[in-house]
C-alpha cells in the first residue's frame, strides 16, 4: 500500500491486529470531533470502517442517531477509495448518497460500514455497502464520489 494521504492517519492499531487508524490529521474537524476514533481494514474486495458509538451518538430513543449512521456511511466511501483503490480521498467529494435505514443501531456495540467499489471511471467511483453491528443490519446504501481533480 502506498504512503498514507496527508489528510488522514493510516497506521496499524496496536490493540486490533489487521486494523488501521482512519482519522483526520487535523483533529479539530468533523470526523474526529463528532465521530471519534475510527479504524479500517480490507476484507477481500470490501473495506470495513468501524466506529465506537458513545452517548453523544444517540437519539432520544437511546438508539444510534440517523445522522451518525449517515456520517459513518459518507466517511466509509472515502476510506474505501484509499484502502481498495489507493486513490486520494482527501479532496474527493460525495455527489450522491442513497440510504435505506433497516434496523436501529445499538449504542453499546461497534458499528461498521462495509463498502465495495462497483465501478470506477476516470473521475467517478460508484460504491455500495451495508452498516452492520455483528449480524444485525442497520442500513444499506449506495454512493457516488467524484475523485479529486488532478493537480495542475
Amino acid at each position: 500500500m502506498r504512503a498514507p494521504p496527508d489528510f488522514f492517519t493510516y497506521e496499524p492499531v496496536p490493540d486490533h491486529p489487521g486494523w488501521y487508524s482512519w482519522n483526520m490529521v487535523d483533529d479539530t474537524r468533523f470526523n474526529t470531533q463528532v465521530m471519534g476514533p475510527m479504524m479500517v481494514r480490507q476484507e477481500g474486495q470490501k473495506c470495513r470502517l468501524r466506529m465506537f458509538p458513545e452517548h453523544k451518538h444517540t437519539n432520544l430513543q437511546d438508539m444510534i442517531h440517523g445522522a451518525t449512521t449517515l456520517s459513518l456511511i459518507d466517511i466509509s466511501l472515502f476510506s474505501a477509495m484509499h484502502v481498495l483503490r489507493q486513490s486520494e480521498a482527501g479532496m474527493a467529494v460525495t455527489l450522491e448518497l442513497s440510504t435505506q435505514f433497516i434496523g436501529a443501531g445499538k449504542p453499546d456495540e461497534p458499528m461498521d460500514a462495509v463498502v465495495e467499489v462497483m465501478r470506477e471511471t476516470g473521475r467517478l467511483m460508484f460504491m455500495r455497502g451495508e452498516v452492520v453491528q455483528g449480524d444485525h443490519l442497520v442500513a444499506a446504501y449506495s454512493g457516488l464520489v467524484r475523485k479529486a481533480s488532478p493537480k495542475k
